[in-house]
């Protein structure tokens, strides 16, 4: 039992490394829009890293956009067929005074 639960997809574990990569990544930055493709590769090139270092059996697939806050709205939805004992997926909404940024992480079971 304890190498399963040492093998599930756990949602807190994997919200504390996506926002530990956007602050790392982004911090205390003001938005500017000739790094945003920089700060989104990095984001999801850190929690890749991360995830892959715990040597979990999953296959990742992770997202990143970020928005500058500027009143247009943003709707946003995902939806996944897959085993719910097995995998699993993150979304963190992170903000600062000015952007949003919002990445998921999806856990597929190998």
């Amino acid at each position: 039992m304890d190498d399963k639960e040492e093998n599930q997809f756990i949602v807190d574990d994997v919200s504390k490394i996506i926002k530990e990569s956007i602050e790392t990544t982004i911090g205390g930055n003001s938005y500017q829009h000739d790094k945003v493709n920089n700060w989104t590769g990095a984001v999801v090139e850190n929690c890749l890293s991360v995830l892959t270092k715990q040597q979990k059996p999953y296959k990742y697939i992770v997202t990143c956009m970020i928005m500058q806050k500027n009143g247009a709205g943003l709707h946003t939805a995902s939806s996944c067929y897959w085993n719910n004992d097995t995998d699993g997926s993150c979304t963190v909404r992170w903000e600062n005074k000015s952007m949003y940024c919002i990445c998921s992480v999806f856990g597929l079971a190998i």
